[in-house]
């Protein structure tokens, strides 16, 4: 009898161990928005036309870890005559299309549906999208001698009128 309850505690320990293990990504908190170094203010000229910019990050999955993957793109626009950073997420909030901007005619684009966008990010009436492109907190840090954009990037759920960030 002793010889089976000492055999259950010790098999316990890697039981609980294991199961721990096994459930840690669930225990973990999601990573959200993140601030994440997108250019250098030098690669962006000072005529306030966007530029695209892919996103570049860390990402993990519940157990593994992807250095260094493409994991969005945003569009930065510096204002004529300043070092102020405007930055949009280049998805469009209708269905996840990538929008393209159009110099021509001084507007974002999205190829799927037709919705339109001002260069500041509001919709073009009519347009199927259910609010305007998705605004992100920018800032510009000075690195050594280097000033470097950063964007705190998120994604966003599509298709729905609030800015509702995704897990």
């Amino acid at each position: 009898m002793l010889a089976m309850l000492i055999g259950a505690l010790v098999g316990t320990v890697p039981l609980a161990v294991g199961l721990a293990t096994f459930l840690d990504p669930l225990r973990r908190r999601s990573g959200g928005a993140r601030n994440i170094r997108v250019a250098s203010l030098d690669s962006l000229p000072a005529d306030g036309v966007p530029r695209q910019f892919p996103v570049v990050a860390d990402r993990q999955d519940a157990w593994n870890l992807f250095p260094n993957e493409p994991i969005g793109a945003v569009y930065l626009r510096r204002m004529p005559g300043s070092d102020t950073v405007q930055a949009f997420n280049a998805t469009c909030p209708h269905a996840g299309c990538m929008v393209a901007f159009k110099p021509d005619r001084q507007q974002f684009q999205c190829p799927c549906h037709t919705s339109a966008f001002e260069i500041d990010g509001q919709r073009v009436m009519p347009c199927v999208a259910p609010r305007g492109l998705d605004s992100l907190a920018c800032e510009v840090r000075t690195q050594g001698k280097e000033q470097s954009v950063f964007v705190q990037f998120a994604n966003y759920y599509t298709g729905i009128a609030e800015k509702k960030q995704k897990a």
